[in-house]
């Protein structure tokens, strides 16, 4: 798998630098003008070549914090930079250079098979009208073949299983080769075996110099993948930095509400248990 991700990601990193990957200042949305803030006065910076988990319970803020790094919504104050540079300097298709994403949910717009759904992330390279080329297909097929969905290539996206159809969106935005990797709770549809398999590819992404950002609810997902970790609570980040600073039980408790404690697994990373 790591010399296919390797493969898969040599192309240039537009987002690796000595700049954070992200940087946020003084963010804060909300999605009616009475509304309260989603998102408080956030400032964060993201680094580059690393994955960052961005914790926290269910309506924490975590997606709404990704879509406005996304550009899909627009923060009423503050501002993001993506490598030091305003998201408003790059065109369309640059932004489909530098940030990919892999959504929590996305049900089949179209009768596709898994090939020409997951050629759909060669978009960015191709010009209007232009037919995909032999290149194209095989980044697609080693896409297919890291996330295990290579034997389903010609299966029609709708038949899939939920576990099977957000694998198969992986590999649509491994296609698309970004910079930026982003994951909206990639592993909350996916049993035991590939949820794993999502970890683990994000940890040998991050080997080859890929910057991920994935949101998760499940404190034990960020312990065992991320590098850096950012904890969210009704807006709010609470705390951030490497795992061993943010997952502490006192941390943690006071991010979920409830009493939590941290022991050590057996490499030395934090296991989380819930009373």
């Amino acid at each position: 798998m790591k010399g296919e991700t390797a493969q898969l990601h040599k192309s240039s990193r537009t987002c690796e630098s000595s700049h954070s990957a992200v940087s946020l200042e003084g963010l804060a949305f909300r999605y009616a003008p009475a509304a309260p803030d989603v998102v408080q006065n956030i400032t964060l910076d993201l680094p580059s070549g690393a994955v960052t988990a961005i914790l926290g319970p269910n309506g924490s803020g975590k997606t709404t914090l990704l879509h406005l790094i996304l550009g899909l919504l627009t923060p009423q104050r503050g501002h993001i930079l993506l490598d030091g540079v305003h998201p408003t300097t790059y065109g369309h298709r640059q932004m489909s250079h530098i940030l990919g994403l892999v959504p929590q949910e996305e049900p089949p717009a179209f009768n596709l098979n898994v090939l020409e759904t997951v050629l759909l992330g060669r978009a960015p390279y191709l010009s209007l009208l232009q037919r995909p080329s032999d290149h194209d297909y095989a980044t697609a097929f080693r896409a297919l073949e890291i996330v295990g969905m290579t034997a389903l290539w010609d299966r029609p996206v709708p038949a899939l299983s939920g576990g099977e159809r957000q694998l198969v969106i992986l590999a649509r935005a491994l296609t698309q080769e970004p910079a930026i990797l982003l994951l909206d709770e990639p592993t909350s549809h996916l049993d035991v075996s590939n949820a794993r398999r999502i970890l683990t590819l994000m940890r040998d992404l991050r080997a080859q110099g890929q910057t991920v950002i994935f949101t998760t609810h499940d404190p034990n997902a960020a312990a065992t993948t991320a590098d850096h970790v950012v904890l969210m609570h009704e807006g709010c980040v609470l705390h951030t930095g490497s795992v061993a600073e943010t997952l502490t039980a006192a941390h943690l408790s006071a991010t979920y509400d409830v009493p939590i404690d941290v022991v050590q697994d057996r490499r030395d990373r934090p296991l989380v248990v819930v009373y």
